[in-house]
């Protein structure tokens, strides 16, 4: 009969890691006597990051004595305290290979039932002072799993376990766990899966993912269900030099560069919403500036079209406004980028301010040579008409649709303008406007301007009752941190402390950063965030691929080697180094 051997918990608390103040809940110390178990938690228990731990579906972490004996031999380390691997019931017995998802168990008084397998985590790594800890669980396929309390009660060690209840479609915690995580997502077992009523939220969105995604589409389609980084495979490596057939102002602030093949050789086919990124070299000898630029114009082989806005202390804007003729050559990446038009018959919200008209009238131009029949509500805000780009290309495309829709707001609009209909009302897109047109909330919504703008507007629809799938940003620059346990302010990208490296150049594309590679570092993550440009992380060993980015040029090494290869063209920073320059879309 299984029992329970330990029960551990620990609250939340500060710990050093690596020059940084982490708060974690990890470490857990063993316990005397019993303890209530609560729906969320186990009394005197805690987790330190809310988002990637603890809630219902997570209110209780079990590991293994087998697993215990298991790392002691393959690390070898003497006897590991119990609590050792953050977990609050350390049992005798129930294996991951033989648990199911769905399991329901007796402890004491509480019943429980299995919900998910562990989430990988650098703290465990912290934990264990073993970096790859979170890969090893993974790869040995003994990750532990997580119980949600269906009653509360007293639980205490020495307690049996007893089984009440098989899970329907008897899928092991290896197996689930597994089937994110490795290679080879089998579409049947995907949907097994998600049969399965006890698996959390989180798991069932990630495995929905797996399936609206499929990897048989071909090799190196990457891991839909763990990165949002699963667009096609770019049709070039690195930079293509492409040729200026055209120049146009289209407002104030903004103005248009159309590129075409040298060789007449037709580009590849970019979705709408998609970017590219110039090199560009405007003082011989320099490093060169990288800037990313959204295409504006009908996707199509034949040319593309970027629309800039001009800063007047822009480098790279004043250069391509000021010094940039027709027939003048510039080297551009394929194009790239995960926000692009979901091609279902939904209601489509294309809402943008500024310059950030640029992805969504791709999107817009899109629509109309489908000839689809979708409700479209173009939702666009500017200052007044000085700084409208696009109004009458926008006006005749939307005449083209079947159920088009148009809302423009002029914040600063003159009086000659209001008489003149050039636009539909005064103010801001905000959650009053939003109310007053009545867009629908079942729709699906493409936002993309100044960072407040798009977080205000995100607070604003979800207000309204929008899903969070529904919604899709485009961030122009730097994407937001994801640190898990740390909270930190960023200064602006910088070179890293220290003296220079001497290898390869590394180039942020978002960041406008360049800089030489050093060996002190252990990846180019390491780089990152010597550099404080804004990353996403967590389990820092090539598992969760929560840090996969574009690689837009060059290529990386990887140690250790991630347990699923990212898409092709994309890269893990948490465990790779460059091998030659790489320029790295952050």
């Amino acid at each position: 009969m299984p029992r329970l051997v330990a029960v551990n918990v620990g609250m939340p608390r500060e710990q050093s890691w690596r020059g940084r103040i982490v708060r974690t809940g990890v470490l857990k110390e063993p316990v005397v006597g019993r303890r209530m178990v609560r729906r969320l938690n186990i009394d005197g228990d805690g987790q330190g990051d809310l988002q990637g731990h603890g809630g219902e579906h997570r209110a209780v972490l079990v590991y293994q004595l087998e697993s215990y004996r298991h790392w002691e031999r393959e690390l070898g380390r003497s006897e590991f305290a119990f609590g050792r691997f953050g977990e609050n019931f350390t049992v005798d017995g129930l294996p991951d290979r033989e648990v199911c998802i769905g399991d329901r168990y007796r402890i004491g008084d509480a019943l429980f039932e299995v919900s998910q397998p562990r989430v990988t985590c650098y703290r465990v790594g912290m934990r264990m002072d073993e970096p790859r800890m979170a890969a090893l669980l993974v790869a040995h396929g003994r990750p532990g799993f997580y119980l949600r309390v269906l009653e509360e009660g007293l639980v205490g060690a020495g307690d049996e376990i007893v089984k009440i209840a098989d899970g329907p479609e008897r899928m092991s915690v290896a197996e689930i766990n597994a089937l994110l995580y490795l290679p080879g997502h089998r579409r049947e077992d995907l949907q097994r899966a998600l049969r399965i009523s006890a698996l959390s939220p989180g798991w069932q969105g990630s495995f929905r993912a797996l399936l609206d995604h499929p990897s048989d589409r071909g090799l190196g389609a990457g891991n839909a269900g763990l990165s949002a980084e699963n667009a096609p495979p770019p049709a070039w490596s690195g930079f293509r030099t492409l040729r200026v057939s055209r120049l146009d102002q289209e407002s104030l602030t903004v103005f248009s560069l159309t590129l075409t093949s040298l060789d007449e050789r037709p580009l590849a086919s970019p979705l709408p919403g998609q970017f590219v990124v110039l090199r560009l070299h405007p003082e011989p000898g320099a490093a060169p500036l990288l800037r990313s630029y959204s295409l504006s114009g009908a996707p199509n082989a034949a040319h593309y079209r970027i629309s800039i806005k001009h800063e007047a202390r822009g480098a790279a804007s004043s250069y391509l406004r000021n010094r940039i003729r027709v027939g003048d050559r510039l080297e551009v990446s394929a194009p790239r980028g995960t926000f692009t038009l979901t091609s279902d018959e939904r209601p489509a919200v294309l809402l943008s301010a500024g310059v950030g008209i640029t992805p969504v009238l791709a999107m817009l131009h899109t629509l109309v040579a489908m000839g689809s029949r979708r409700e479209v509500w173009w939702l666009y805000g500017a200052r007044n008409g000085a700084e409208h780009p696009f109004a009458r290309e926008c006006d005749e495309l939307l005449r083209q649709l079947h159920r088009g829709r148009r809302y423009v707001l002029y914040s600063q609009a003159s009086a000659s303008e209001a008489s003149a209909g050039e636009f539909d009302a005064r103010g801001h897109l905000d959650l009053e406007a939003l109310r007053r047109i009545g867009v629908p909330p079942e729709a699906d919504f493409y936002l993309c301007g100044p960072v407040t703008f798009l977080r205000d507007l995100r607070r604003d629809l979800l207000s309204l009752g929008v899903a969070q799938s529904r919604l899709h940003c485009e961030i122009f620059g730097s994407g937001a941190s994801s640190t898990p346990g740390i909270r930190e302010q960023r200064p602006s990208p910088h070179a890293p402390a220290g003296p220079p490296g001497k290898g390869p150049c590394v180039s942020f594309a978002r960041s406008g950063l360049s800089v030489s590679w050093d060996s002190r570092f252990q990846s180019l993550l390491d780089l990152s965030e010597a550099c404080d440009v804004p990353v996403r992380w967590s389990c820092r060993t090539g598992v969760c691929h929560s840090c996969e980015v574009a690689l837009i040029g060059g290529t990386a090494t990887y140690e250790p080697t991630p347990l699923e290869p990212p898409a092709t063209g994309n890269l893990l920073i948490c465990c790779s180094r460059p091998q030659g320059d790489v320029v790295i879309d952050l």
